[in-house]
């Protein structure tokens, strides 16, 4: 076996970037379980799709697990209680993108024990493809490392296609970022109850676990705990911003291409989340609903950072605040990492599904980052990084022209999933990502309007 075999760095994508990795904050603290706030606000959109349809009524009283609201239609989930409690209100509140969408108001009653009393246990064993889908619809699990996209519509493989290979990403390439690795070293076994079931569905031949060599214990921990004769390899592959991509993972470690516009499946693959998985393992067998979450809370500004077990609905204010953040020291606070992480408008605004982690930058931190803009040189850096090799000077430029159709047609401007690895390397500091987001969104609206 080669040097580079053993480090993992023969298994890998070309382009990417090095950032600084920001984890030795959290990295080695265990999970612990934050309290219950005593008001939660449950969105009915945390998810790609429909938003859920409410199925109770204002005062009516609610039990930890119990569905709360329905799907919307077969790209939707449901939503469960997070906690037991009364039903407060049933309106509009403050979204993470600064609008407004329909929630579910839940008043916790005090002195609650909060056990999870809503369930019923399922034969996993002895379930079809389309009762699995159903199944794992019903748990309301989505896409947990951001993405969000609904589980169960991922499992329904359409007429024509074929899943041989299942890739479990337990990459977390994001800096600062450690809940999939604490989820790896403390329950692995729930990890791989979700694989179970998910190589059940597709009837996969071969599953693969990837995980950044710069998580050892991560993979050790996942390697002791596989089943024997498990079709199941666990590779440790290089540390790489962004190797946790479904497309760059897929080339990793099946060195398969997906084709330009096309979808993991179009190569015989399908990539699952660690956190996803385990969640699917924890909550198929009993039928119970996602109610919680692992979240990381960590930067500059936070005085207790950690990885902490969430309750889904919990105010942002609520978390920073049982972690000691330095309010008069941050400057901004982040959901998700540096790299592809949303600035939060608002801390009143709740922990959904997709929310992997809050970041809080400090004043100094901020003021790093935001340096002026320049003219672009065309050093070619950018091009350098991009892993979809794309031009991302031409897109940019293109994007300031407002050439959008330009950009779509012939520099395929689709293809790019938002990593900033171009913005990161830029010397001249333009902010090429956002102007990638805008003109793709007015894309979108055009191709809607027309």
């Amino acid at each position: 076996m080669s040097v580079l075999t053993l480090l993992g760095l023969d298994k890998t994508f070309s382009h990417g970037v090095h950032p600084p990795e920001y984890k030795g904050l959290t990295a080695h603290k265990p999970v612990r379980r934050m309290p219950f706030a005593s008001e939660m606000l449950v969105p009915l959109s945390q998810h790609t799709g429909a938003p859920a349809k409410p199925i109770v009524r204002e005062g009516q009283e609610v039990v930890r697990s119990e569905p709360i609201a329905e799907p919307g239609g077969f790209v939707s989930v449901p939503m469960h209680a997070p906690a037991t409690g009364r039903i407060a209100r049933i309106g509009l509140a403050r979204d993470v993108r600064g609008g407004m969408s329909p929630a579910i108001f839940l008043q916790l009653y005090p002195g609650e024990s909060q056990e999870i009393l809503y369930g019923a246990p399922v034969d996993v064993d002895h379930m079809s493809n389309e009762e699995i889908v159903k199944a794992v619809q019903r748990t309301g699990v989505v896409g947990l490392g951001g993405a969000a996209f609904p589980t169960h519509v991922k499992l329904a493989v359409p007429e024509g296609k074929r899943i041989d290979s299942v890739i479990v990403n337990g990459c977390e390439c994001e800096p600062y970022l450690t809940t999939d690795h604490r989820l790896m070293v403390e329950q692995p076994e729930h990890v791989y109850e979700g694989i179970r079931v998910v190589q059940r569905a597709y009837k996969a031949e071969r599953v693969v676990v990837g995980i950044e060599n710069n998580k050892p214990d991560a993979v050790e921990a996942m390697r002791r705990a596989k089943p024997d004769g498990e079709p199941i390899e666990v590779e440790s592959i290089e540390t790489k911003y962004p190797q946790g991509a479904e497309k760059m993972l897929i080339k990793s470690l099946l060195n398969r291409e997906v084709p330009s516009g096309g979808l993991p499946m179009d190569v015989g693959a399908s990539v699952f989340n660690v956190a996803t998985l385990a969640q699917i393992g924890e909550l198929l067998p009993m039928q119970q609903g996602l109610i919680e979450r692992v979240i990381t809370v960590t930067g500059p500004a936070v005085g207790n950072p950690g990885n902490y077990l969430v309750a889904l609905g919990t105010p942002i204010r609520f978390v920073l605040e049982w972690c000691r953040y330095r309010g008069e020291d941050a400057s901004v606070v982040i959901l998700g990492g540096p790299m592809m992480g949303v600035a939060v408008p608002s801390l009143d605004i709740p922990i959904t599904k997709g929310v992997t982690s809050i970041l809080v930058l400090d004043k100094a931190e901020v003021e790093k980052r935001n340096r002026k803009e320049y003219p672009c040189i065309r050093c070619g850096s950018c091009l350098d990084a991009c892993p979809m090799h794309l031009n991302p000077s031409r897109l940019g430029q293109l994007a300031r022209k407002r050439t959008f159709d330009t950009m779509a047609d012939a520099f395929n401007l689709m293809d790019c999933f938002e990593c900033g690895c171009c913005s990161y390397v830029c010397p001249s500091n333009i902010p090429l990502v956002q102007r990638f987001r805008v003109a793709k969104a007015i894309i979108r609206e055009r191709k809607a309007a027309s």
